[in-house]
């Protein structure tokens, strides 16, 4: 007789174990960042769009972009991080195999919110002054978590999966990155590829228990959460568009000023939103949950954000564990 596959969350603990790493021994190790290398790839941040910007600016700009990129990550996992402990709490007296593979997640969270303030840190060293990050992250984890379980994981699984998307698909293939910077995602991937599995596995489980009612209010919320990032990203994209012409070498009419800062939301609507809530995985497990009407909700409040994909976005099919 044959034996019965590992459970996903098996599967990531069995990963977890294999793939765990140091924030200094293995990912910083002494190193600062390359004031002369880039930080973001152009298929994030954009820049190539920009056909005025100096070399310099244009790298300037994808350092500005990925030290937010850095700290909204911290800040959105403060709330992941919370949401995972909530959920293991709910196998706690049953399946205890879910219980450690959700407190693993749990701890691995929790570093990653120390690496990116560790990063902050060094970034801030060598970067001009006045940068400002706009959201707290402790009010967007309650704002987040005040809403029901199928919306929270539904937004959670989107977040995960661009995760992904991003570092294989346009940040590993970069040579023209600070290699720290680069690094650090190197790391980030390793482990959040194990966080997609148990959040699809999560999700599922929870829409398993949702009636048609409770799922249409799950994606009126999902709708209201992603405009509730969009928010967000709409004040940072404002503030680094002024610190960045602040800092930048180029001196830029109103124009070009205007069209910096529209292309700067641009990038974090594709980074944040776009590249998210098209990558296939994520279509095809939220969209199998969903009957015609809801996914027509969908698309329709999302339809004034899909002017900020790429003309040729990068594409990714999805985690595999390690």
């Amino acid at each position: 007789m044959l034996a019965s596959a590992p459970s996903p969350y098996a599967r990531t603990i069995a990963a977890s174990r294999r793939v765990r790493w140091d924030i200094e021994d293995d990912v910083i190790r002494g190193r600062a960042f390359d004031a002369h290398r880039k930080f973001l790839p152009d298929g994030l941040s954009l820049v190539g769009e920009l056909a005025f910007l100096s070399p310099a600016d244009a790298r300037f700009l994808s350092q500005v972009q990925g030290r937010t990129y850095v700290n909204l990550f911290a800040v959105i996992e403060r709330y992941i991080g919370a949401k995972a402990l909530d959920l293991s709490r709910s196998h706690a007296l049953g399946d205890q195999v879910a219980v450690e593979a959700l407190v693993r997640m749990t701890d691995e969270e929790l570093k990653h919110q120390e690496l990116f303030r560790q990063l902050e840190g060094l970034m801030a060293r060598s970067m001009p002054a006045g940068y400002r990050l706009v959201p707290e992250p402790n009010v967007l984890a309650q704002a987040v978590l005040s809403n029901g379980d199928w919306s929270v994981l539904a937004l959670t699984l989107c977040i995960e999966l661009f995760t992904l998307a991003h570092y294989r698909a346009s940040i590993a293939p970069s040579e023209d990155l600070c290699p720290l910077w680069k690094d650090v995602y190197r790391f980030h991937w390793t482990e959040e590829a194990q966080h997609a599995v148990l959040d699809e596995a999560e999700f599922l489980r929870e829409d398993a228990r949702t009636d048609e009612a409770a799922r249409d209010r799950g994606v009126t919320e999902l709708i209201g959460l992603v405009s509730a990032m969009d928010g967000v990203l709409q004040a940072q994209a404002k503030e680094d568009a002024r610190y960045f012409l602040e800092n930048a070498s180029g001196c830029y009419d109103a124009g070009q000023q205007q069209r910096i800062a529209d292309q700067v939301l641009k990038a974090y609507r594709w980074q944040y939103i776009v590249s998210g809530v098209t990558e296939p995985r994520f279509q095809k497990v939220l969209f199998s949950t969903l009957g015609d009407a809801q996914g027509a909700r969908i698309a329709e409040a999302l339809g004034p954000l899909s002017y900020a994909a790429p003309a040729q976005p990068d594409r990714d099919p999805g985690p595999v564990l390690h």
